[in-house]
């Protein structure tokens, strides 16, 4: 009936595997994001725009990873499924069964953030800009990587453009019977990963406010990321045995406090950096 629309039948991983063991494409998605993060970092502090040197790049993303890993995990865990992490603690090891919240890993990033800073002497709010303006190129990636899986698709609907997902129907059933979907996860990457990180890097190059305004450019990454979730959010089908809160889906909800958290970051009369070390 719906054989017209694409099938998004690709495999996970990238090359040959060995059971679930192989180069997926959702752990490649991380690599990149990272990498790209640590590049645009090193960029920042040979143009002299950026406290954070050049040498100290790698120990600070060493610090970021494990806050993106930990928060991720257990955010998937206690904000969409605390029961398993009850039920099933060894489920929190199982990496290769998926599981990362994307609010969960902004958590562990400013925790991450905060002990770094603290170690470094180099200001908090600072090392927050400098997070967020590279923060999006891993959620391009890692939204591309859930669409490569065929996992977290959206509603149905008869867009030209629509994808048929077979991960979510029963396995019994035929292709040709399943309802084509919103490729909700391009929603995302082209929201949440290619726009908002063009837009913060405009900012963080053609303007003066991470020098002048510290924070400011963090809260517009908080707004954007939520406002971007929270559209997407239309499109996007609620996690299978997660409930509602208040009637919205849990992504909507938790981008709720990134919004207060945004405008508390603009609006807060953050002091300059100082002159030597802008």
């Amino acid at each position: 009936m719906f054989l017209a629309y694409w099938v998004d039948d690709l495999p996970p991983f990238l090359g040959p595997h060995w059971g679930n063991f192989g180069i997926r494409y959702y752990g490649l998605s991380y690599v990149l994001g990272f990498v790209v993060g640590a590049w645009l970092l090193m960029r920042y502090a040979r143009a002299g725009r950026s406290q954070l040197p050049a040498d100290k790049v790698t120990d600070f993303m060493v610090a970021l990873v494990l806050g993106v890993m930990l928060g991720g995990r257990i955010g998937s865990f206690l904000f969409y499924h605390p029961e398993q992490l009850l039920h099933d603690p060894l489920s929190f090891f199982r990496v290769w069964e998926g599981g990362m919240a994307s609010h969960g890993g902004m958590i562990g990033v400013a925790v991450a953030v905060a002990w770094y800073s603290r170690a470094s002497k180099i200001r908090f709010l600072h090392l927050a800009d400098l997070v967020c303006s590279v923060a999006p190129a891993g959620l391009l990636f890692g939204r591309i990587a859930n669409f490569i899986n065929g996992e977290l698709w959206g509603k149905h609907t008869r867009v030209p453009w629509a994808v048929i997902f077979p991960k979510s129907e029963e396995p019994s059933m035929p292709v040709r019977l399943m309802f084509p979907r919103h490729p909700s996860q391009l929603y995302e990457a082209a929201l949440e990963g290619a726009l908002l990180l063009a837009y913060l890097q405009w900012r963080f190059w053609r303007s003066d406010t991470v020098a002048m305004r510290p924070g400011r450019l963090c809260g517009e990454f908080l707004l954007g990321y939520a406002f971007a979730r929270i559209f997407c959010e239309v499109f996007r089908e609620p996690d299978v045995g997660v409930d509602l809160i208040l009637g919205l889906s849990r992504g909507t909800f938790y981008s709720l406090f990134m919004i207060v958290a945004g405008l508390v970051l603009i609006l807060w009369p953050s002091r300059p950096l100082d002159k030597a070390a802008r």
